[in-house]
Formats: C-alpha cells, sequence, structure tokens
C-alpha cells in the first residue's frame, strides 16, 4: 500500500504563539512540507480545491506547479479538482502540463467536492449537481483518450474535431473519481473502470465495505481487468510520538473546523467526545503514535477487501508547523514501511 498526504492549505494561527500565519508564509510553509514529504518518501501528495475564506487552495495546479519544481520522485495530486465547476479542456490542458513538468508524476482526482460556493461563483445552479459532473467527466475522458475530440452536451458548447494540446507525458493520465457514501457514484466509477479515491470523513471505515464491493462487481461486469480497480482512501488523520500527543495536537483545530461546519448546516456543536470516539480502533480518524496507525491502516485495508492507496488529510487551522512537518516525517519513516506490504 502507498501512503500520502493530502492538505486543504487552511489558514493557520499557532496555536502557541497566536500569530495569525498569513498568506505567503502559509504557503511557503505549505511547500516545504511537500518537499519533506517527499524526501521522507511519501508515495502522494495532493492539493484540495476550496473556495471559502479559511483556505487558500483555490487554484491547485498553480500550488503543484511550484511542488513539482521543489521535488524529484513524489507523485503530485488533486484532492480533488471539483470538475462540476469548471471547464475540462482546461483541467486536461492545466494538469497535461503539470505532467509534463513534473515528467510524468500527476494524479488528476475529480470529484464534486464537499461545498457549494463553486457553484454561485462561477454562476452555475446548484440543481444541475449531479449532470454537470456526469456531461463534465464524460467529456475530461474523452478528451484524454481522443486527440481529436467530437462531443456535445447540454452544460458546455459542442467540440468538432478539436484538438486539445498538449498531451501529457503519462499515457493515459491517471485519473481516479472522488466519492463519498452514494452508491450511484461507485457504480460510475466501476462501469468507467476509474480508480477510486474514497472519502471517509465519518462513521466506521468498514460500512464502506459494501460500497467498494459494489465497485468491484460493476468494474468486473463491464469487462475491467482488476489491476485497473484501484481504491484509495482520503481520510482525516495525524501521527504522533503517542496517541495522546495526535489527539491533544489536532483536537482544537478539528474543533475550530467542524464548529463551523455545524453552525452553517445546522448539526449540533462538535465535543471532544465525539472526537475521541471518532478517533477510536473503529472510527473513521487514523489518529494515534506510529504503530497504532499502521495497524489501523492494515485493519481497514483487510476490511475494504485490500486498498492501494492512503491519504491522510491533515489540514488543521490550529496545527504549529513544526508539529505538523513531525507528523509527516513519522508518516514517511515510520508508518509507510510498515505498511508497505499491507
Amino acid at each position: 500500500m502507498h501512503l500520502g498526504v493530502d492538505s486543504f492549505v487552511s489558514t493557520v494561527t499557532d496555536p502557541t504563539t497566536g500569530h495569525v500565519i498569513g498568506p505567503a508564509e502559509r504557503m511557503e510553509h505549505l511547500l516545504e512540507e511537500i518537499a519533506l514529504a517527499d524526501r521522507v518518501g511519501l508515495y502522494s501528495f495532493g492539493i484540495g480545491e476550496h473556495h471559502r475564506s479559511e483556505y487558500y487552495d483555490s487554484a491547485p495546479p498553480v500550488i503543484l506547479a511550484a511542488a513539482a519544481a521543489r521535488t524529484e520522485r513524489i507523485r503530485l495530486g488533486s484532492a480533488v479538482t471539483v470538475l462540476s465547476a469548471a471547464d475540462p479542456v482546461r483541467v486536461f490542458q492545466q494538469f497535461a502540463t503539470l505532467d509534463l513538468i513534473s515528467k510524468g508524476r500527476i494524479d488528476l482526482v475529480v470529484g464534486r467536492g464537499s461545498f457549494t460556493e463553486a457553484f454561485p461563483l462561477f454562476g452555475l445552479d446548484l440543481a444541475d449537481y449531479d449532470s454537470l459532473f456526469s456531461e463534465k467527466l464524460d467529456l475530461l475522458l474523452r478528451i484524454r483518450d481522443e486527440e481529436e475530440v467530437t462531443w456535445a452536451g447540454q452544460h458546455r458548447p459542442p467540440l468538432v474535431r478539436q484538438r486539445v494540446y498538449p498531451r501529457p507525458l503519462q499515457d493515459p493520465l491517471p485519473i481516479w473519481v472522488g466519492v463519498g457514501g452514494t452508491p450511484e457514484s461507485f457504480a460510475r466509477a466501476g462501469l468507467l473502470g476509474l480508480p477510486l479515491m474514497v472519502a471517509i470523513i465519518g462513521g466506521e471505515p468498514r460500512q464502506f465495505a459494501p460500497l467498494v464491493d459494489l465497485y468491484r462487481r460493476a468494474g468486473a461486469e463491464a469487462g475491467h481487468a482488476p489491476e485497473k480497480l484501484q481504491v484509495g482512501l482520503h481520510v482525516f488523520g495525524f501521527v504522533a510520538e503517542s496517541t495522546k500527543a495526535a489527539a491533544d495536537t489536532i483536537y482544537p483545530g478539528w474543533h475550530e473546523m467542524f464548529t463551523k461546519v455545524s453552525r452553517e448546516r445546522g448539526f449540533r456543536p462538535p465535543t471532544r467526545q465525539q472526537f475521541d470516539a471518532t478517533s477510536g480502533p473503529n472510527g473513521a480518524f487514523f489518529m494515534g503514535d506510529p504503530q497504532t496507525v499502521a495497524d489501523k491502516i492494515q485493519r481497514v485495508s483487510a476490511q475494504l477487501g485490500g486498498v492501494d492507496r492512503l491519504s491522510l488529510q491533515m489540514t488543521n487551522p490550529r496545527l504549529a508547523h513544526d508539529d505538523l512537518l513531525r507528523g509527516i516525517e513519522l508518516l514517511g519513516t515510520e508508518v509507510a514501511p510498515m505498511v508497505a506490504t499491507a
């Protein structure tokens, strides 16, 4: 199994000094984090996409280009590109260019995102949530697989014998589908024979086993080879010297993030009890010392019938830069070797 890190590039307030990290300094910290992930042998680093004041990741390809110039081996990708709100032609051009800059180290993970701000921002109707993604994914795959494209749809002007350049170094450019918890999304990815990135942000990971099985069955029935049907997990987590240290370090920022989201969505305010339960052996958070995290990764992989890739989302608005660097170091030097053969 391959391990990596995902970041939503959140705004950060240093928990010790109270200093608010400015946008330029936060970007510099992010590039240091990616460079460290490369040095300690992690497999991948993904950048999310949000259009909210508390995140700096509205333009992932720009960040990934800077990261490509500072790294040598690590795979770089989106986590996820909000395809519903983007033009597939431009998405392909941007990530094909990134693939050339990085010498073939790019993964494009596309999804619908967990927030809806992109829809009004780009003049889209939220009522078209499903049809926008389906249509744009179809076009993106056509562009990837055919150098000359003739295509027509509902949400974008047609293409008639258009050629889209540049072409990426990887052939084909890896396109993953990011999914939440709807059976239709899992089945669609399987029918298309695309690798699957499952975002697990709550509940118990083992509850996703029937959905992952649905994905594999749909892919097999569509005639896709098992090796094409890769499964990745995007999970919230952190690694520290001890399980208590990991939880105590992450909790203040987690509470801040989820208090805001809960207020927006009409949920009950989050509690430490809820956090601790979700961080436990069967919960959605992969939190603890290296051995604890490695054990959980291996256990969840077995529950889901095998996982090819797992990325820890370490975004936190109250996490000191040095603590995050140490978490990345432990993930690469201690956790990754334990799960390499899982």
